[in-house]
């Protein structure tokens, strides 16, 4: 589910969204989603300063705060 809701903020932001990818990495109580995009739209991922970034991991832990647990986004380039 969380996969699904990474990769479909993802795919509104950038202009090739059939690039992109969403693994998933579990650990004991944290999950790991690594988000590759193609190279020119790592920009509009990470937004000025980080801010798309950074709304995208609120948004992320969130969610996973309902579910008791912690998420954490990182972007792969």
């Amino acid at each position: 589910m969380m996969v699904e809701f990474v990769t479909y903020i993802a795919k509104a932001l950038v202009d090739n969204p059939d690039e992109v990818e969403v693994q998933e990495v579990t650990g004991e109580r944290t999950v790991v989603y690594e988000l590759r995009v193609n190279e020119k739209d790592l920009g509009k991922v990470i937004g000025r300063g980080g801010q798309t970034a950074r709304s995208i991991r609120t948004l992320l832990s969130a969610v996973a705060a309902k579910q008791g647990k912690r998420a954490v986004l990182e972007i792969i380039e």
